[in-house]
């Protein structure tokens, strides 16, 4: 396999799926990373681990439907082209 422009972006599209499908309840909360441990103070600048927590939250709510059709695309690429 070839170190490819499409290699790179594919991977890029493989590490956002899995931060999409992280779930706060089941995986995060396990690891200490649940909802109610990204909770800070007013005027209180966040931590590293309330930021991380608000991208999670972020990218499975905004990227969800671009996912679906960037994966979409993706599949018919890979069945098409092999």
């Amino acid at each position: 396999m070839a170190f490819t422009l499409y290699s790179l972006i594919q991977t890029a599209i493989l590490c956002t799926n899995a931060v999409a499908v992280l779930h706060e309840e089941r995986f995060l909360s396990k690891m200490g990373w649940g909802v109610e441990q990204g909770v800070g103070g007013f005027g209180d600048d966040p931590g590293i681990k309330a930021q991380i927590l608000n991208l999670i939250r972020s990218v499975r709510t905004i990227m969800r439907v671009p996912l679906i059709i960037v994966n979409t695309a993706c599949i018919i690429l890979l069945l098409l082209f092999g």
